[in-house]
């Protein structure tokens, strides 16, 4: 008899996501495991300095709030939870949920991955003096916990994807080397990891879905992945809930914070070269065919640190003359600072258009960023400066918001650890302690080669073409991957991927996105999902939490891509590249 597929719902994807998801989950139909992702560089740069100032917190306390409102429901419904809101304290955050269990009368058994924290061995390993050092750990240590009869299971720092491949590795019994099923499981978990991306939102294509159409339409529901003993999955959500379900929202995730065609794993090597989706009915998508490699030799390690302090003004440049008016102040500014902050960085937006209806149509940001490590130079000492040449500057002259002290800013890093030295351990519900080994089967693997051009193809002059947004027909979906960013962009029909892969090179991508003109750019081929995979070196520089760019985590990068135009051959434009 094949075994039943195990139902895995996600209640978050990032820390600060929608409350309410985790009862609107539980409520909402069956499921066997319900997951809840609260990480990220910056989460992990947050909770570091929460750390700094009480070592007993470092955890995610929104997840501990929604467990004393869903405790009890979830015991009752018999799902049991797996998350890696433990941040940097998986042990804190699981005493604090027995005594939660204790204080609203539900037993409950919970268990803890943690040994991914390398903050104390960290310059032995050659890291460096970081605020945080966290390898990135995959799905055996929930395995076991699951398979030790655990309800809760919180980790530190694991790979997003281990939070739904160790529920499935327990229901079925996987072991290290069954690699495609492994790796069906990373493809369903990386789907469903960042919530309601999967269902609909930040979607290219929006406009085609009903967000308004009936009650809570707009209300997107969170994914759901049935996974099978193969690996193999459905993507779907429960029923009445808004958004939807459907190849182009599971493309536009896959294609999220990726690189090449192999997207290594602590348990192994996904090929996203090989997955096939399929729509199987509404809200219904069927994963399949994804094979998986062995695992590289090195564990990731997300690497943390302090940098100073940071503070900015932002000037409200209106009507004529915004350039000069804008050097004005810049002059102004620079001679009344008696002591000037290390770095000093500024960007005029040039948002004003001529013959405005309104005011705020005729104006410009003048933005002006102060760093040091030095807190008093950047200050009330710094922004109280521009507040002073209120009635001395330019024309017009105005704030978007009054003087400010600064605060602490860090920056991220990317470091690399032989996967022996990372002492994966699980503390099961009984108190025994286990460690668990990295796959035997690891080995080196080498970096997907980039593939900008296609040999053949089509010609992008060989036909009549229409000048039009890139958007017309193409999908992107784009993110930070610490100081670098992705772009995947997608289409739907075959005939259309021809053309965009003929197209789309990273000469044409510099073209359309100056910014990245400068900048060391990989182009990967992704033909079965009908796609293309662009990642830009260097382009958010030290990291999110690091860099003053408009767009600091890219997110809006693929949507500023699909406004460029480019000539699409006019025999596209006739279905407006539905599909």
């Amino acid at each position: 008899m094949t075994p039943t597929p195990v139902r895995i719902g996600n209640a978050s994807g990032f820390y600060g996501d929608r409350f309410t998801a985790m009862r609107e989950m539980l409520e909402g139909g069956e499921l066997d495991y319900l997951t809840g992702d609260y990480l990220a560089e910056l989460t992990m740069l947050i909770l570091g300095r929460d750390r700094l100032n009480d070592p007993k917190t470092g955890y995610a306390k929104t997840f501990l709030r929604q467990m004393e409102d869903c405790l009890g429901l979830a015991v009752d419904k018999g799902v049991r939870i797996v998350s890696n809101a433990g941040g940097l304290n998986p042990h804190g955050l699981a005493v604090a949920l027995r005594e939660l269990a204790e204080k609203v009368g539900v037993t409950v058994s919970v268990a803890f991955v943690d040994g991914d924290d390398l903050l104390h061995r960290a310059e032995d390993l050659g890291l460096g003096k970081p605020l945080t050092a966290n390898a990135y750990l995959g799905a055996f240590g929930i395995k076991t916990a699951l398979d030790a009869g655990a309800d809760i299971v919180v980790t530190g720092r694991i790979t997003d994807a281990s939070l739904t491949v160790g529920p499935a590795a327990s229901a079925f019994d996987w072991g290290y080397a069954d690699l495609d099923a492994l790796a069906g499981a990373v493809v369903a978990g990386h789907v469903i990891e960042c919530g309601a991306q999967a269902t609909g939102g930040n979607y290219s294509f929006f406009t085609e879905l009903d967000f308004t159409g009936s009650p809570g339409a707009g209300h997107l529901g969170f994914p759901i992945a049935e996974v099978a003993a193969d690996g193999s999955s459905v993507i779907t959500k429960h029923p009445g809930t808004g958004g939807a379900v459907t190849v182009g929202t599971v493309t536009a995730q896959l294609l999220y914070e990726v690189g090449g065609p192999r997207y290594l794993g602590p348990d192994v090597t996904t090929r996203l070269d090989t997955i096939s989706l399929t729509q199987q009915g509404t809200d219904r998508v069927a994963i399949s065919g994804v094979r998986g490699e062995v695992p590289p030799d090195t564990t990731k390690v997300s690497l943390n640190h302090l940098a100073g302090v940071r503070n900015e003004i932002t000037m409200i440049v209106t009507g004529l003359d915004i350039e000069e008016k804008a050097e004005l102040f810049r002059h102004q500014f620079l001679a009344s600072l008696s002591d000037p902050p290390e770095q000093l960085t500024w960007e005029l937006s040039r948002l004003d258009r001529s013959d405005a209806a309104t005011e705020e149509q005729a104006s410009a940001l003048l933005r002006c960023v102060a760093r040091d490590s030095d807190a008093a130079k950047v200050g009330r000492a710094f922004s109280s400066a521009a507040v002073k040449l209120a009635l001395a500057s330019y024309p017009g002259f105005s704030m978007t918001a009054p003087p400010g002290r600064g605060s602490p800013y860090g920056f991220f890093e990317a470091g690399y650890v032989d996967a022996v030295a990372v002492e994966h351990r699980v503390a099961l519900p009984d108190g025994v302690v286990e460690r668990i080994d990295p796959s035997p089967l690891r080995t080196r693997v080498q970096p997907d080669e980039p593939q900008n051009r296609v040999p053949g193809g089509v010609s992008r002059d060989s036909e009549p073409a229409a000048i039009l947004p890139l958007g017309t027909i193409a999908g992107a979906r784009s993110g930070d991957k610490g100081g670098s960013a992705n772009i995947g962009v997608w289409v739907r029909d075959p005939e259309h991927f021809e053309w965009l892969d003929a197209t789309l090179d990273t000469d044409l991508l510099a073209k359309l996105l100056p910014e990245v003109a400068d900048l060391r750019v990989h182009r990967h081929r992704l033909p079965n999902l009908l796609a293309v995979n662009f990642v830009i070196e260097g382009i958010l520089g030290r990291g999110v939490a690091d860099n003053v760019r408009f767009d600091p985590q890219a997110k809006g990068l693929g949507e500023w891509l699909r406004s460029r135009p480019v000539p699409i051959p006019i025999r596209f434009t006739d279905t407006g590249g539905r599909g």
